[in-house]
């Protein structure tokens, strides 16, 4: 049963489950439900676990309550209880409508990025378990610089994807179904409600007018689907439809692109008119008035079916290029948002001229002298604006001075003449020789064995470790300088200690280590000389900064 440091918050009985009775009970941080008879839970969801809850329509038979897990399973809850099983249900369905926001397993994209990270870069992995899982530094620490830099690969990427355009039919897509009480239920997903934002502006401009504090979301998409705004084929609009105020404005947005009209100047759609017959074909001359009445109501319901739907698609083109038009208002801020005016005119190309190129120009009846090149996308353009440098400058002598040198060198030996009375003695020859000998004074701590035969694999695997190791907490310590505002003097602070402590936890047992294995080589001498580097410079910016505090 619960435990003693459980809170039960609402205890339901006579509640089956899979055809067996029992009692349901919703706790702090999960919910379950136990057989009748016995002291422990045969089924046992936490809270975060759970998706959604569903209900069983109202009319139905046996009252209901699903729990959806992230997982796919689903868990069916019967209250058997007939005279209270709704109340009942009800009540707990509005304490899981508490709780499960509270819990709601939400999707953290920047910690699957992380994850992402880890998995591909074997790396990046041991260097994570090097630092942050044996506590050298922190996590934030650790993902502080990386996480920004990936960010901006994938941003440079995004920025290249297309944007997705709208279905001119994302409206028919949204089928109502029956509720078995005479009513209508419709499934909005988060997509479709973009696309009616994005078409319809107006009703954008309502929702945050209206949601929540004057209505819930769920009575805003029902009075929508009610609206005569919706059914707009309708010839009436009721004064008191909350979306009556979003038709007008739509009317006077299509009077606003009739009088604008199209900005091509070989297209003339006011030429075109509205008659398919001749005048007087097939047709009396004097239709009676009940034929001409029927006539005109049927004509107008026609045109508004027909307004609606040059609405809509004009809506759908525009909903695409409102992005672009916002762009360009950017760079310039007197053109207005259709390109009409004088100013945007005045800096782009007549409209005449390139309308006529397009017509008359074919591009695969061009010459096309133009050599394609390809974008460098440059993560560090000076590497590329300078080119590689040497790391020190010096003198390279060129092929002759060598052959000079040699010829040289040639005539040397040809005129030398060996003096035997100033050699070494036989003493001090010997003495010399014993000295740079394998094992001699000279050659001590060197072998004819080469290092990477006298280490282990396992010892050179971990020596290379450290070697990363160490050099990210120095990129971390060295990004601090100069030290010029409070953020960079605690962390400079923080660093000179993450270092001292990795030192202490993984350099010296490594050191240790070797020792065991008597091993004569100083393994770690130039991780220690970065170290003692960095501590000099800590200690003498230290000393700077109480030098100026006195």
């Amino acid at each position: 049963m619960a435990m003693s440091s459980e809170e039960v918050l609402l205890i339901v009985k006579k509640v089956r489950q899979k055809k067996q009775d029992g009692a349901l009970y919703l706790m702090a941080e999960r919910v379950a439900w136990a057989p009748e008879g016995k002291d422990r839970f045969t089924v046992s969801h936490m809270y975060a676990d759970i998706k959604c809850q569903k209900i069983s329509p109202e009319g139905k038979a046996k009252v209901q309550l699903q729990l959806v897990l992230h997982a796919g399973e689903t868990t069916n809850f019967h209250f058997s209880n007939e005279s209270t099983a709704i109340k009942e249900r009800d009540a707990v369905k509005d304490l899981l409508q508490q709780l499960l926001p509270k819990f709601k397993r939400k999707a953290n994209k920047e910690l699957e990025e992380k994850n992402r990270m880890l998995k591909e870069d074997p790396v990046l992995f041991q260097l994570y378990k090097d630092l942050v899982v044996s506590q050298v530094i922190s996590a934030e620490e650790f993902w502080a610089n990386r996480l920004s830099l990936n960010s901006m690969d994938s941003s440079a990427l995004s920025n290249s994807k297309q944007d997705v355009g709208i279905s001119a039919a994302f409206l028919a897509d949204v089928r109502p179904q029956t509720d078995g009480c005479n009513g209508l239920r419709y499934n909005l997903t988060s997509d479709i409600i973009e696309s009616i934002f994005r078409t319809y502006p107006a009703v954008k401009l309502k929702y945050a007018e209206n949601v929540p504090h004057n209505m819930t979301e769920k009575e805003f998409w029902t009075r929508f689907f009610q609206s005569h705004y919706f059914h707009r084929d309708r010839l009436n609009t009721g004064s008191k439809d909350l979306f009556a105020e979003c038709a007008k404005m739509d009317e006077k947005g299509l009077k606003t692109m009739v009088s604008q009209g199209v900005r091509n100047p070989l297209l003339d759609l006011m030429a075109l008119e509205d008659k398919s017959l001749d005048e007087g074909y097939g047709i009396s001359s004097a239709p009676s008035t009940s034929s001409s009445s029927s006539k005109s109501i049927k004509e107008n319901s026609n045109a508004a079916i027909i307004k609606r739907f040059n609405h809509h698609s004009a809506m759908v083109l525009a909903a695409g290029l409102r992005k672009e038009e916002a762009q360009n208002d950017q760079y310039n801020e007197t053109g207005s948002t259709d390109g009409n005016s004088r100013d945007s005119d005045f800096f782009q190309p007549p409209v005449k001229k390139v309308k006529l190129q397009e017509s008359i120009e074919y591009e695969d009846l061009g010459q096309n002298n133009s050599t394609k090149t390809i974008a460098l996308n440059l993560k560090k353009s000076d590497r590329y604006y300078h080119g590689p440098t040497p790391i020190q400058s010096q003198q390279y002598a060129s092929s002759q001075d060598i052959i000079n040198s040699l010829h040289s060198i040639k005539q040397e030996m040809e005129n030398y003449m060996p003096r035997l009375t100033q050699v070494l003695s036989s003493g001090a020859a010997s003495c010399t020789i014993t000295a740079l000998s394998p094992g001699g004074v000279l050659m001590q701590g060197t072998t004819q064995q080469a290092i990477n035969q006298m280490v282990p694999s396992d010892m050179q695997s971990e020596m290379k470790h450290l070697y990363v190791a160490v050099g990210e907490l120095l990129r971390h310590f060295w990004s601090c300088f100069p030290v010029n505002t409070p953020f960079l003097e605690e962390k400079v602070v923080k660093m000179k200690s993450n270092l001292e402590r990795f030192q202490i936890t993984k350099l010296c047992p490594f050191q240790e280590k070797a020792r065991r294995q008597y091993l004569s080589i100083n393994l770690t001498g130039h991780i220690e000389e970065m170290l003692q580097t960095a501590y000099n410079k800590f200690h003498m910016w230290q000393s700077k900064r109480m030098l100026k505090k006195t």
